[in-house]
């Protein structure tokens, strides 16, 4: 008879056997399994040590640190790639944090990566994340591709399984492409980086094959997000899009919000309808039969023409119903030869309250009537830009009476008709203007306009019907102005500068400025360019800028002696100053100026 304490005792030895038979069956191999890997790997591979649990990896299956339910909750990818199996854990655990991750932008232009802050990875990865097979953190493993270029995350999908999962949702968190397609490339190229990328807001393409109606197929199937698209075309490629293609394009895309497009020369006419898009970029266009804006949330538009003759297109019947179609406009962009004040006239009876910014550049036929229906119809400007154009002083006083507590830019770059005394009274009358260009304005009879040379002849005679003085003196005092441009202004012969908040100073071509007739008062010059400049000039730039720096050098103040007849500088040891001033004042040194002849 066996007693219960004896029952107990058996007991007790059944569960202990059982527990080292179940030991063994996890972590040793069965025989079968053991002589398949000495048949498919030979004798002479040596043992390993599991990542995770640091136990022997010969016949063992680790559980650490995977989900029991992963293979229902870890999504598929098969739609970027033929593999089928299953991703790591480390992709798992991506997947699921996925949306807290910041997106960045791929480029296959440029080799260093635009990364992120790599601080961002402790707020995003968590420090029980999971381990990669070469012994990586999951966080670190993501801090290491994300800096990688798109190139570089091709070559390391190769890698390993792992490194593959982590690389697709690299490519899935990224919201902006730049992409060149070279011209041995087919739309194809364009279709497999589009793919990897199902979350792009931002597309930006450098086209150096032609650019059909596939690609824009392509894109609206690929990219449902897609907010901001700019294509560029090189010079070997021609953009073969139409209008109607374009018009369709747009009207697919709800979310679109900006749309910048080289090389439309084969548009022909179109008409463009969209509720979301909000900017506009169309360059290279040519002999237009129609053209309708119907967006209600448009701001910006900028057409730009190509400069090719014959061009047919009618400015002033395209631009009449632009209040009507596009009341939210704000910065209007319009260069082309076919301006000429009915275009003027036509864009002020749009009656578009809220512009701020006009730019009608190459209009020869823009004149100073022109200008006094832009200040009748838009007194709020803060750009205006008449570059090419025929006004004159008149027009440019107008300006100043007009646009004195608003305008903080304005371009009048290639008018032969304004001269030193209209620049010196814009920038006399303007108080809180910014950036001033005069570039080709102040020329020789005889000097040459660059582009009046690039197919713009009316520009050229229009600078040699008015022959001004060559010996003009230039004398500017202002406290606002940052940049001024005096590029190729050849009659200049004296300027005097006085701005304290001049950063940038544009001097190229002023090949008559003589050296003991510069004068620059500006401490906060950092850049001057002078470019075709003689030597003498030259060394006269550099040596006042040199000169200003080193009277802000010297810290030590300077006294009148007690008869007032003369200043002296006080030493250090009878200066009154703390030594905390005088680490403040140290502190207060500028920037070298760089003069720039290249």
């Amino acid at each position: 008879m066996f007693t219960s304490q004896d029952l107990h005792c058996v007991c007790l030895l059944q569960d202990t056997s059982l527990h080292r038979i179940h030991t063994m069956q996890q972590f040793h191999p069965t025989p079968s399994h053991a002589a398949s890997s000495l048949a498919k790997f030979g004798k002479k591979r040596g043992s390993y040590n599991c990542g995770r649990c640091g136990l022997p990896k010969k016949g063992h299956i680790c559980t650490v640190g995977t989900p029991a339910n992963s293979s229902s909750a870890t999504p598929s990818h098969s739609s970027l790639s033929v593999v089928t199996s299953a991703p790591s854990s480390i992709s798992v655990s991506v997947a699921r944090r996925l949306p807290l991750l910041p997106r960045r932008a791929l480029s296959f232009d440029h080799e260093e990566a635009g990364g992120l802050d790599p601080s961002e990875s402790a707020s995003v990865w968590s420090q029980e994340d999971d381990f990669d097979s070469s012994g990586l953190p999951g966080n670190v493993l993501w801090d290491i591709l994300r800096r990688l270029p798109p190139s570089g995350l091709l070559a390391a999908a190769k890698v390993s399984r792992g490194w593959r999962d982590m690389t697709r949702s690299l490519w899935k968190a990224a919201e902006e492409l730049n992409l060149r397609v070279p011209a041995s490339v087919q739309v194809g190229f364009v279709a497999s980086m589009l793919q990897k990328c199902p979350g792009i807001v931002n597309l930006s393409l450098v086209m150096e094959s032609d650019v059909v109606s596939t690609m824009l197929a392509c894109i609206a199937f690929s990219c449902p997000n897609l907010a901001f698209l700019e294509i560029s075309v090189s010079d070997s490629a021609v953009n073969r899009i139409t209008g109607s293609e374009l018009g369709r394009f747009v009207a697919d895309k709800k979310s679109l919000k900006s749309l910048k497009m080289e090389g439309c020369s084969n548009l022909g006419g179109f008409v463009l309808c969209s509720s979301s898009l909000s900017t506009i970029w169309l360059s290279d266009l040519y002999s237009l039969s129609k053209m309708v804006f119907n967006c209600p949330q448009l701001k910006e538009i900028s057409l730009k023409f190509s400069q090719r003759e014959k061009d047919s297109t009618d400015l002033a019947t395209m631009v009449e119903g632009l209040g009507i179609s596009c009341p939210r406009l704000q910065n209007i962009r319009i260069y082309s030869m076919q301006l000429s004040h009915a275009a003027v006239l036509a864009l002020t009876a749009a009656h578009l309250r809220g512009l701020r910014m006009l730019s009608l550049v190459f209009g020869s036929e823009v004149t100073d009537a022109s200008v006094a229906a832009i200040a009748s119809s838009y007194p709020n400007l803060e750009l205006l830009d008449l570059s090419g154009s025929s006004v004159s002083d008149s027009g440019v006083s107008m300006i100043c009476n007009v646009f004195s507590e608003t305008l903080t830019r304005l371009l009048l770059a290639v008018c032969p008709n304004v001269t030193s005394s209209g620049i010196q009274f814009a920038t006399a009358q303007l108080p809180h203007l910014e950036i001033m260009d005069c570039g080709m304005t102040i020329c020789e009879p005889d000097s040459h306009n660059p582009i009046a040379d690039e197919n713009n002849h009316k520009l050229q005679k229009t600078s040699i019907t008015n022959l001004h003085l060559t010996n003009q003196k230039l004398i500017i005092k202002h406290s606002c102005l940052k940049k001024l441009s005096l590029w190729g202004c050849s009659g200049l012969n004296a300027l005097y500068l006085n701005c304290t908040q001049l950063k940038d100073l544009n001097l190229n071509s002023c090949r008559n400025l003589h050296p003991e007739r510069l004068l620059l008062q500006c401490p906060s010059l950092e850049n001057v360019h002078a470019s075709g400049c003689h030597d003498m000039l030259t060394g006269a730039i550099q040596s006042q800028v040199c000169n200003a720096f080193t009277d802000l050098e010297n810290p030590s103040t300077s006294k009148r002696l007690p008869n007032g007849s003369k200043r002296v500088r006080v030493p250090h040891l009878d200066n009154t100053e703390s030594p905390d001033e005088e680490t403040k004042r140290s502190r207060k040194k500028r920037r070298l100026c760089n003069v720039l002849l290249d």
